[in-house]
């Protein structure tokens, strides 16, 4: 591991010159992105069995979402911007850590507490990995800033769509206390991510004492676009992470409650949402590139509208397919965002990775509590007829400003 984790370097180091796209870096903190995500998504698929073993509502499970989501949106932002001036490139490797003793928190939980304290810690361990694994994807890019984002976001959902199958297979079968087998891959994402840390460690001193293109808002439009910019980019992250909270968090039990299915069949039927997730994301970012992040945007969020409408009224196998064409479209949205704010804010990619990051997990595990609630007062079939419509909110893209194919902005 450690000679092709070198080669890494090798694949990239022409940064000032060729602006070659380091495959090697982007395929390590891919494989540790879906290592981290699909430990993540275990919680989620597991619900059903702590639902019966620690006899929770709706609400509880919802909170589950929302202590986990809130530690991690919450902390992002302020990993992002102290690495900004501070870079920690072994904080990776320690960030994963803390997800390994969530794991084993969770796996030995006896009560209500010690669940929401694992949920906390895999959180937190999110919280740190993500905004400095989204800079070492941005500095491995070569400029293909769209598709560097997109290798790695499709690491994260791929490894969401596996966390269902495991689960039926490994955890449903066994108990609680299986999920300690799945602390092994937290800790082979620790050995990847030291040596994807070394690699980061070396370019960090290369590039430190060159100049930085730019450091604050984008330099040819005025602040007041930037910040209508942002707002807009965040109703539609609002709008996204709402409605698939209602489909990572209830979908299992939408179908055991309209369909009648077993757990282990709704657990396929959300491996398929999962993995259309994650074929979404990796078309969106090169897509960006390409003909532009505004009009991927558009797509990707008004497109759903659609059949995110027509969806509560679907029969079974109408419903499976119109999720999976609901994760590919809606998937394809986060890349394109993610790089058109950096670009707005060029030589900030810490801090405008971190806070969106986190405002995607905080919208979230918010839509995860809030959905909840309305699920155990008015049934879980009204909760998929109110969110259909939040995907109209895709005609704010009509305010964003249209700046062209690819950007000039600072790698790092």
């Amino acid at each position: 591991m450690q000679n092709s984790v070198k080669n890494i370097d090798t694949a990239s180091s022409s940064f000032g010159n060729t602006q070659r796209t380091g495959f090697r870096v982007l395929g390590a903190i891919s494989f540790s992105h879906f290592l981290n995500d699909m430990i993540q998504s275990l919680i989620l698929a597991i619900y059903p069995l702590l639902k019966g073993t620690f006899l929770l509502t709706f609400a509880q499970i919802g909170l589950i979402t929302l202590t986990y989501q809130v530690t991690a949106s919450l902390l992002q932002p302020m990993v992002g911007f102290y690495t900004d001036r501070h870079p920690k490139p072994y904080s990776l490797s320690f960030g994963m850590g803390c997800t390994l003793v969530g794991l084993l928190v969770l796996s030995l939980a006896q009560n209500y507490g010690t669940l929401l304290l694992a949920a906390a810690l895999v959180g937190t361990g999110s919280s740190i990995f993500h905004p400095e694994s989204s800079r070492v994807a941005r500095m491995a890019s070569g400029g293909q800033h769209g598709l560097a984002q997109s290798i790695f976001q499709v690491g994260g959902n791929t490894g969401s769509a596996m966390g269902p199958l495991l689960a039926a297979w490994i955890i449903i079968p066994r108990g609680q206390k299986s999920v300690a087998w799945f602390s092994l891959a937290a800790l082979l994402a620790i050995l990847v991510l030291l040596q994807v840390g070394g690699w980061y460690k070396r370019r960090q001193s290369r590039i430190a004492h060159k100049p930085r293109s730019h450091n604050g808002l984008h330099p040819t439009l005025p602040m007041r676009t930037v910040v209508l910019s942002m707002l807009v980019l965040l109703v539609l992250i609002f709008s996204k992470y709402f409605y698939l909270s209602s489909l990572s968090s209830y979908y299992i039990f939408y179908l055991i409650n309209r369909f009648h299915l077993s757990v282990q069949s709704a657990q396929l039927h959300l491996f398929a949402f999962l993995f259309a997730v994650a074929i979404g994301t990796v078309i969106g970012g090169p897509i960006g590139d390409r003909i532009g992040r505004k009009r991927v945007i558009w797509f990707s969020i008004l497109g759903a509208a659609p059949f995110a409408l027509a969806m509560p009224y679907a029969n079974l196998e109408w419903t499976g397919i119109l999720a999976f064409i609901i994760g590919l479209i809606l998937a394809s949205a986060f890349s394109a965002i993610l790089v058109f704010a950096q670009e707005l804010i060029p030589g900030k990619v810490g801090t405008v990775s971190g806070f969106f990051f986190g405002l995607a997990f905080g919208m979230a595990g918010i839509g995860a509590a809030v959905l909840g609630k309305i699920a155990d007062q008015y049934g879980i079939e009204f909760v998929y007829h109110l969110c259909s419509y939040l995907p109209l909110l895709g005609v704010l893209t009509a305010f964003l400003p249209d700046l062209g194919r690819r950007s000039d902005s600072a790698i790092a």
